[in-house]
């Protein structure tokens, strides 16, 4: 086991940094009128900010400990999640990210009362709560406690998650979306320094790519992987990751709040395809280094400890300090987003709705409490990640048994006018219950086995059906209500003309074939 240990430099780099982002939120706190500003930054964020945004929120501490533990365990196949990434972000921006940034909702599971109705809306919130809890706050604060408990490993797991969660609490109550975007455009540049540092460090250790492919299975050198692959098996891979991809990026309050402060349609495409762009140099700074760690560290307790053994064990003093800093960064990019966006959804689509005559101000203040006890929750729960066998397959698992009845709805309900209300809240009941059905059978007492990536389409194809038969079965819905919410080929005809008049630069379109025609050759070589 490498010894962590922690020198004079290191400590002062680190103690620098956490001050500085404190007084990012407390300088940003002082700026606040209203509910808006606090929870949507106003709505006036430019791209360069949304997409480092966007990918600071992503690239947390599970994805550093998650995805190098995931390519130690699996191989490079796990790198499949970050490329298909950039898809769904392109298509994103092509037919949903419009309709939502024009409808000026504060939230995801808003938007879906207003093209469908009140009761997709509470599902969808109590279900983002949940998940934004359980998966996103408890497995940051969990991947974080790793690092730590090497460097003080007679220190509970227990209070260095309450110690990390009081620290992230700090500046995300006072400060809001504004602080939280503003550090994470910091953090983004700050974690893809450090990661390809280390990206590098490990790579001269080993010597070359030649040792790399000499020693390292054909196949954990693969993206496409075969059926029966226990990491990201090929059909999966087409079928299963989009699904997820979308909800996580498309759906998921966390990353849309990012886009949903963008102060034009515009610039909420154009950092949504930056975001995409940024996800494709993951493969090299912090996928492959879990994989050459295989030669570096061959008997490691769990693949989880690769990106902390590999952190503390190739960088030297101070330049510790400065990566240790950026995996913290990390580590408070996702608290802060998933707390905030929690506080989001807790105070306008339950709290206010209950309480209709309170103020912005007053508004402010839910949130802030409830970012606080939300906290408390995911510091409750995060221990137990312990027991699963990897951050990276317990954050994809819950996901696949929970949110195809939400995709289902989303797709659907863009592209198809008639899905009804009705047919939307049978799609939940029944998705639900299958969700609840094969997970038990599956994860519990073991009746069948389904890889997870199976589990997602399986349910979004039955919900999807569902939804189709039970709209036609009921009242369909005002086509005018329906109209703002739906994708039409008119709307296509009519934005083509307007995208005549801008220069290839600002065109989204022509910005996305560009993302797709990158990340095609990159997959193709890793092929």
């Amino acid at each position: 086991m490498v010894e962590a240990k922690l020198h004079l430099l290191d400590l002062t780099i680190i103690a620098c940094y956490f001050c500085f982002i404190v007084a990012v939120g407390i300088y940003t706190s002082r700026k606040h009128t209203g509910a808006e500003d606090y929870f949507l930054a106003g709505r006036k964020m430019i791209w360069p900010v949304i997409g480092l945004s966007l990918i600071a929120s992503n690239i947390s501490s599970t994805t550093f400990v998650g995805l190098a533990g995931e390519a130690y365990n699996t191989g490079i196949s796990v790198f499949n999640y970050e490329w298909m990434a950039s898809v769904v972000l392109a298509f994103y921006a092509i037919f949903l990210l419009p309709f939502v940034l024009r409808a000026q909702v504060f939230t995801m599971p808003e938007y879906l009362q207003k093209r469908f109705d009140n009761r997709a809306r509470l599902y969808f919130s109590g279900l983002t709560l949940f998940l934004n809890i359980i998966v996103d706050t408890a497995g940051s604060l969990y991947a974080g406690a790793l690092i730590v408990r090497m460097i003080y490993p007679e220190v509970p797991i227990w209070m260095i998650i309450a110690g990390i969660a009081a620290i992230a609490s700090v500046y995300t109550i006072a400060g809001g979306l504004v602080a939280v975007m503003i550090t994470d455009s910091v953090q983004a540049i700050l974690l893809f320094t450090g990661a390809t540092v280390i990206a590098v460090s490990a790579f001269s250790q080993v010597g070359s790519w030649e040792a790399v492919t000499a020693q390292v299975d054909a196949g954990m050198l693969s993206l496409v992987r075969p059926l029966d692959h226990p990491g990201v098996p090929w059909l999966g891979l087409v079928t299963g990751v989009p699904l997820l991809g979308f909800y996580f990026w498309c759906t998921n309050q966390f990353m849309a709040q990012r886009v949903l402060a963008a102060k034009s349609v515009d610039h909420g495409r154009w950092g949504s395809l930056f975001a995409g762009l940024l996800k494709l140099p993951i493969l090299f700074i912090m996928v492959l280094p879990g994989t050459m760690a295989l030669l570096l560290y061959p008997d490691l307790e769990r693949p989880d400890l690769v990106f902390p053994t590999l952190m503390f064990d190739l960088l030297p003093t101070g330049l510790l300090g400065l990566v240790l800093a950026g995996f913290l960064a990390a580590l408070m990019g996702q608290l802060t987003s998933t707390v905030n966006s929690a506080s989001t959804l807790a105070t306008m689509d339950f709290v206010r709705r209950v309480k209709p005559d309170l103020s912005s101000q007053q508004l402010m203040l839910v949130g802030r409490i409830t970012t606080g006890l939300f906290m408390l929750l995911a510091v409750a729960w995060a221990p137990q990640i312990e027991k699963f066998p990897s951050l990276f397959q317990y954050l994809q698992a819950i996901l696949s048994y929970t949110v195809p009845p939400v995709v289902a709805m989303f797709i659907v309900g863009i592209f198809w006018k008639r899905a009804t209300a009705q047919g939307a809240f049978i799609t939940l009941v029944i998705g639900i219950g299958m969700g609840m059905m094969l997970f038990l059978l599956n994860e519990v007492f073991n009746v069948i086995y389904l890889h997870f990536l199976y589990v997602a389409p399986i349910l979004f194809a039955l919900c999807s059906v569902v939804l189709i038969v039970a709209s036609l079965f009921t009242e369909p819905a005002d086509e005018v209500e329906v109209a703002p919410f739906t994708w039409t080929r008119v709307h296509f005809r009519a934005e083509t003309e307007a995208l005549r008049l801008l220069p290839w630069y600002q065109n989204y379109r022509v910005l996305s074939l560009l993302l797709l025609a990158i990340t095609g050759l990159l997959v193709v070589k890793f092929w």
